[in-house]
């Protein structure tokens, strides 16, 4: 039997991504025989390599080629997708000249992304034998979603995105830490890609003291690992987590009754997971960049967003009350 041979090209970063993996299961669900193959930036490989509907997991370091500068590390990872495929249709749900430039690159019978007007970078549309048209302000699951819909010739409803099964696998089982069996256990995220997208530290730590509860905290790098510290400074109780793999990110984000955090992968992997969140945003749009559930919520700053141009010195998430977050996080609970 000859089975339909498909490539997302989805390079990074990690909420990202998560994004964009919801769209596994309503393909597999549309035609399970259709074969999937996922190409990633390698530091993403254990985000996906455990997925049941990936057929195989391709690596590229294009990532690694820029932060060295190396020309001739870029001409070698542009050079090895050459011999991924062949496939019968390579999606591009990226966007980007890069990520298109690796789509065309891609052996395939057709190659399709967002046409010139639907992504910030429209130059991107030239790689493509096949464009769709969505607004770029759309929210990033829809637009990942009506993408494949154009491509596969199916059709997903609201009501199976609201209903979907959790999209994310690991084989890494969580490490010690001291689950409470009377209290909720609430994971704290800190960090983002940006300043201006963290919370306030005083405002988790005010937001402990009003909720209560055995609080996490998570961290990935050494800026973010100060920002923990400090948090555990106000309020003592709070857990610092060690540094975690995606794997056992996964484990852990699992095991919780709530995330809580700003525009960022965790966050967003807690949606995944069907488990309750409470995205907070500020220079970013709620209503683009997470998808909303009866557990998965969202508190907006004051701002007013343009998602075609971010102000990456809109602040207005420090505006956000801790005790708004602490009635929301009751809501959920009960």
């Amino acid at each position: 039997m000859d089975f339909m041979k498909i490539a997302i090209v989805k390079l990074s970063a990690l909420g990202d991504i998560v994004h964009a993996m919801i769209v596994l299961q309503f393909i597999k669900k549309y035609n399970e025989e259709i074969l999937i193959d996922w190409i990633v930036e390698e530091s993403y490989q254990d985000l996906l390599e455990f997925h049941p509907d990936i057929n195989k997991v391709q690596l590229i370091n294009v990532r690694q080629a820029k932060k060295k500068k190396s020309l001739f590390l870029l001409i070698s990872e542009l050079i090895n997708v050459r011999k991924f495929g062949p496939y019968d249709i390579v999606i591009d749900l990226q966007g980007l000249i890069k990520s298109a430039l690796i789509t065309r690159l891609i052996p395939s019978k057709k190659t399709i992304g967002f046409d010139k007007d639907s992504t910030r970078e429209g130059l991107a549309a030239l790689f493509y034998s096949d464009r769709f048209n969505i607004g770029y302000d759309k929210n990033i699951i829809e637009r990942n979603i009506r993408l494949i819909e154009a491509s596969l010739g199916f059709s997903i409803s609201e009501k199976e995105i609201q209903s979907k099964d959790p999209f994310l696998f690991t084989e890494k089982k969580l490490f010690e830490i001291k689950l409470s069996k009377n209290k909720k256990n609430i994971l704290l995220i800190p960090g983002a890609s940006s300043q201006s997208k963290c919370y306030p530290i005083s405002s988790f730590a005010e937001f402990t003291n009003l909720y209560d509860a055995n609080f996490f905290v998570i961290w990935g790098n050494e800026n973010e690992k100060m920002m923990a510290d400090q948090l555990k400074v106000l309020s003592p109780s709070v857990n610092i987590c060690k540094k975690l793999s995606i794997g056992s990110l996964i484990s852990l984000i699992s095991s919780m009754d709530l995330v809580v955090g700003p525009d960022t992968g965790p966050t967003h992997m807690a949606w995944s997971l069907n488990i309750p969140s409470i995205t907070l945003f500020g220079l970013t749009p709620g209503y683009r960049n997470t998808c909303e559930t009866k557990i998965n919520k969202i508190i907006e700053s004051d701002s007013v967003v343009n998602p075609n141009k971010i102000d990456k010195n809109d602040n207005s998430i420090l505006n956000i009350k801790a005790i708004d977050l602490a009635d929301m996080a009751l809501k959920l609970m009960s």
